[in-house]
């Protein structure tokens, strides 16, 4: 019987592992919980952007990964671009900024 248990408790710590393991983000991928971070960041950047009368009509993309969100597309102005990297550095949980966006 004390065999037994030793074995489950054995393979229920082994099982846990691997699950945990699974879920463990490398440098190319995220784990589940980095994901969800970052989509909201993504989301709350947009947003902010959007709410933003000069830059409603540009075209930014925006990704994120880890933290760092990434600002790519077209704008009319350099204020444009500026004021869209200091919108995404406000954000909470951006680690950087990583500016691609170009001028129309």
């Amino acid at each position: 019987m004390n065999k037994l248990i030793r074995f489950f408790s054995a393979a229920f710590l082994a099982l846990s592992l691997m699950t945990a393991a699974g879920c463990a983000s490398t440098s190319k991928h995220e784990g589940t919980g980095e994901y969800v971070d970052d989509s909201v960041i993504t989301t709350k950047v947009k947003a902010m952007l959007f709410d933003e009368p000069n830059l409603r009509s540009g075209q930014i993309n925006v990704e994120t990964f880890k933290g760092v969100v990434q600002l790519s597309g077209f704008v009319g102005t350099r204020a444009d671009i500026n004021r869209a990297v200091e919108i995404a550095r406000s954000v909470k949980g951006v680690e950087s900024v990583k500016n691609d966006m170009l001028l129309k």
